[in-house]
């Protein structure tokens, strides 16, 4: 009902972050995707890194994974896109996929809604994951529905080790956050740590704001503050276009 049908319609998905990625990516390198759903975002970096380069694609959804596996048979990337069906956390176990009815990439880790059927499914830590793949890392995407603290703290150790550092975008998404065990404060300060610009992803404007720590900090707390508030935002960690 979501990104299919835009596809379908439209023939581009979330067009100003697909800009972004395609600006930010060059032959050769090397693009990281958690949370890859059907593969759009990991196909459109294969485009452009090509034959050089290489995308890790990791999503835990056996159905969306399937979409993407096909996805990237049909179009020819099988040498260049590496899919991975497990999501990323902190520590690598095992958890369950709660299951969104009407949106296939509205899965999350935790049970936020009553009702919702879950699948067992892997975690794995994406430093331990991703050590020995890799040698670079260019541009790194998350989105993962309130997991994305986990996803960021097991990557730190491979992020913080790299000889440059990558541009990460990422959703910010309090209530997904709070309900999932941390806050949008804690994954601001998390991403602190990178010591990079902080950008907010503009959709509407298609432009990039700058940002601040304190800021974003307050705008998590301003909407927390406010009950079932599901106010989100992308935002960039690094350097912008140019």
């Amino acid at each position: 009902m979501h990104v299919s049908r835009r596809l379908r319609e439209q023939g581009v998905w979330e067009p100003y972050e697909s800009s972004l990625v395609l600006d930010f990516l060059a032959p050769g390198d090397v693009f990281v995707d958690v949370g890859a759903n059907i593969g759009y975002f990991s196909l459109l970096a294969a485009s452009r890194v090509g034959p050089a380069g290489a995308v890790f694609a990791f999503e835990p959804d056996p159905d969306n994974f399937t979409l993407l596996t096909d996805s990237v048979a049909a179009n020819g990337k099988q040498d260049i896109v590496h899919p991975i069906r497990a999501a990323l956390a902190a520590k690598t176990g095992e958890a369950r996929l709660y299951l969104s009815e009407n949106n296939l990439g509205d899965h999350q880790i935790f049970a936020a809604e009553e009702g919702r059927q879950s699948r067992a499914i892997k975690l794995l830590n994406g430093a331990e994951a991703l050590s020995g793949r890799l040698q670079r890392l260019d541009l790194l995407k998350i989105d993962t529905q309130g997991s994305e603290y986990g996803v960021v703290q097991g990557l730190m150790p491979l992020l913080t080790s790299l000889p440059t550092r990558p541009r990460v975008i990422i959703e910010l998404t309090p209530l997904s956050l709070r309900q999932c065990g941390s806050s949008g404060r804690a994954l601001v300060e998390l991403l602190a740590e990178l010591d990079q610009p902080l950008w907010i992803i503009d959709h509407l404007e298609h432009r990039l704001v700058a940002s601040s720590i304190g800021e974003l900090s307050q705008w998590c707390d301003n909407v927390d503050a406010v009950a079932g508030d599901a106010g989100f935002m992308n935002i960039l960690v690094g350097e912008g276009p140019g």
